[in-house]
């Protein structure tokens, strides 16, 4: 597969480094200094708080070109536009594997609604200077396989065909027919989530804060019961069902755990909060729409 990485931040470096090593024909589309980085050294990964470094020589671009089976585009939600105009001359299918409740027709208004695919990244983590620290893989994050679907919900060849170059380089993928409602049940549970944990300080000051988390699951509550659908995966049920003190006690064990420090929580950089605003804009916008 030729394949095109567009955003060489955490997640996207993570998957073409993956998808490298599976002896994909990848390239890494990146900017500025993080572009000239990884000229110098390759792509970086470390496990966790892991002192070992590996360093994959993924090739990276600074513009996109023709020829690409694949585009996987792996950006922060208000940076898509950008992304789109950047794409609309260029040929191949596009997987959009990001935060996004907007549902396919904004995308496939500019580059063609045939080409849009829908995904998300389940894996987790954090820059360090240059290198990635990917959380590590855990009971609970082997359940959340990464999901991928065509917007309408149908079992393509090229779907089938995606979700095994995946399941070959070792990714947990599966084929989603609610995709869009996949992205949409993230949404209503991740917003009020980081709005929170920023609110509070970080994801361990949240966890001290009972009231706070309180106030976190009866929003994130509000977020579910306004879908017109059932949460997709269904374990988001638990959310609207399971008694509130017990789902207190999960959450703040959650908030004080490595894979909450690993998944970018205690990020509060201007790009994290400009992503943030953007997904409760289209949480409100769904929501208003309804």
């Amino acid at each position: 597969m030729r394949l095109l990485v567009y955003g060489a931040g955490v997640l996207g470096s993570l998957f073409a480094a993956r998808m490298h090593e599976a002896g994909h024909d990848v390239s890494l589309l990146a900017r500025g200094r993080r572009l000239a980085a990884l000229r110098r050294h390759g792509v970086q990964l470390a496990e966790g708080n892991s002192p070992h470094v590996r360093r994959i020589p993924v090739p990276v671009v600074e513009h996109p070109a023709d020829g690409y089976d694949l585009i996987a585009v792996v950006v922060r939600t208000h940076q898509v536009d950008t992304v789109l105009e950047s794409l609309a001359g260029i040929e191949g299918d596009v997987l959009f594997l990001l935060n996004w409740a907007a549902g396919a027709e904004p995308l496939g208004a500019v580059i063609g609604y045939e080409r849009v695919l829908l995904g998300f990244l389940t894996a987790g983590g954090t820059m360090d200077g240059d290198v990635v620290r990917y959380r590590a893989t855990n009971p609970m994050t082997r359940l959340l396989p990464m999901p991928i679907g065509e917007p309408d919900g149908r079992n393509t060849l090229r779907l089938e065909r995606i979700v095994r170059a995946l399941g070959a380089a070792g990714i947990n993928a599966k084929a989603e027919p609610r995709m869009d409602a996949w992205l949409k049940t993230h949404a209503a549970f991740a917003v009020p989530l980081e709005q929170t944990v920023h609110a509070a300080g970080g994801p361990v000051a949240l966890a001290e804060d009972p009231d706070a988390v309180r106030g976190m699951i009866r929003l994130m509550r509000q977020h579910l019961a306004a879908m017109p659908t059932p949460p997709v995966p269904r374990g988001f049920v638990a959310l609207q069902i399971l008694p509130e003190g017990l789902l207190m006690v999960v959450l703040r064990r959650f908030l004080r755990s490595p894979t909450a420090a690993h998944s970018g929580l205690n990020s509060a950089s201007p790009a994290a909060m400009a992503e943030l605003e953007r997904m409760a804009e289209q949480m409100r916008a769904y929501a208003a729409g309804r």
